[in-house]
C-alpha cells in the first residue's frame, strides 16, 4: 500500500487488525488507558519482528543443512 509522504507499507494480516482493532476499541471505550494500549500494541509489534527473524535464520539454517 502507498502511503503519501511515508512510501510503501505492507498492510498487516487480517487477525493481526482484528488485535490492533480491539485495542483501539477497548482505549476509546476506556477500559484500558491510551498509553497501555500503545505499548502492548508496540510489543507485540516488536515480537512479530522478533519472531520473523528467527524464523527466516531457522529456514536459512535448515536449507543449508
Amino acid at each position: 500500500m502507498e502511503v503519501p509522504m511515508m512510501g510503501e507499507m505492507a498492510v498487516p494480516p487480517p487477525d493481526k487488525l482484528a488485535y490492533y482493532a480491539g485495542l483501539g476499541v477497548l482505549a476509546a471505550l476506556q477500559v484500558i488507558e491510551w498509553p497501555l494500549a500503545l505499548v502492548v500494541t508496540a510489543g507485540h509489534l516488536l515480537a512479530d519482528q522478533h519472531m520473523s527473524g528467527l524464523a527466516k535464520g531457522l529456514g536459512e539454517a535448515l536449507q543449508s543443512a
